[in-house]
C-alpha cells in the first residue's frame, strides 16, 4: 500500500510543520493563524505543528484513499500517534539527561511524522474494519480537531501545555526571546546641535 505518496506525504507534512513553528511570529502574532501554528515553546505547541500539516494533508490523502474502508480509522490512529510519540520521547530523554536537547527535539518531530504516516498507510492496507468503526473514527476525527483548537484557546494547566521560557500557557505563554522576526526598534538619537 505504501507508494510514492507515502514519501511525498512525509516530506510535505514535515516541511509545513517546520514552517508552522515560525508562522505565528512571521505573521506578527495573528491569533487566527496561531490556532494552527506554534504560539509558544510548550510540548503541546510542538505536537500541534505536527497535527496541523497532517490534517492539511488529508485533502490529498482523502482524495487518493478516501474510498478505502479503513480511511478514517487510519487517520485517527495517525493523529493520536503524534500526540503519544512526541511527548513520550521528549519527557523520556529529558528525564535521562535532565535537559532538553534541540537536535533530539527536531529528530523526534520528524520521527513522529514518519511513524504517523507509516501507520496511516499500514492501516489502509489491512482487512477492512466494520463500517461502523470507520464512521465512529470519522466522528472521532472531528472531535479531535475541535479538541485541538480548544486546547490552544483554553490550555490545561499541565506540564505539556506550559511554555518553559515564560511558565505561562497558550497565547499568553508566547515569548519573543528567540524570535528572529521581531522588529528591532531603533532609539532616536538626540540631536545635540539643537536642530
Amino acid at each position: 500500500m505504501w507508494t510514492i505518496w507515502t514519501i511525498i506525504g512525509i516530506v510535505a507534512i514535515s516541511l509545513i510543520g517546520t514552517l508552522a513553528h515560525f508562522l505565528y511570529d512571521i505573521s506578527g502574532h495573528n491569533k487566527i493563524l496561531g490556532l494552527f501554528t506554534a504560539v509558544n515553546e510548550s510540548t503541546w505547541e510542538h505536537i500541534k505543528i505536527a497535527i496541523t500539516p497532517t490534517l492539511l494533508w488529508s485533502a490529498v490523502d482523502g482524495y487518493l484513499y478516501g474510498s478505502n474502508p479503513n480511511y478514517y480509522f487510519a487517520k485517527i490512529i495517525s493523529l493520536i500517534s503524534l500526540v503519544i510519540i512526541i511527548p513520550t520521547i521528549f519527557y523520556s530523554y529529558k528525564a535521562i539527561f535532565n535537559k532538553s536537547i534541540l537536535a533530539i527535539d527536531i529528530l523526534t518531530f520528524y520521527l513522529a511524522i514518519t511513524v504517523s504516516q507509516l501507520l496511516f498507510y499500514f492501516i489502509l492496507g489491512l482487512s477492512p474494519v466494520p463500517y461502523v468503526v470507520d464512521y465512529l473514527c470519522c466522528g472521532a476525527t472531528f472531535v479531535f480537531f475541535g479538541a485541538y483548537l480548544l486546547l490552544t484557546l483554553l490550555p490545561l494547566k499541565a506540564l505539556v501545555f506550559r511554555d518553559p521560557i515564560t511558565n505561562r500557557y497558550g497565547f499568553r505563554g508566547h515569548s519573543d526571546k528567540f524570535n528572529p522576526f521581531k522588529k528591532k526598534h531603533r532609539k532616536k538619537s538626540k540631536n545635540i546641535s539643537g536642530f
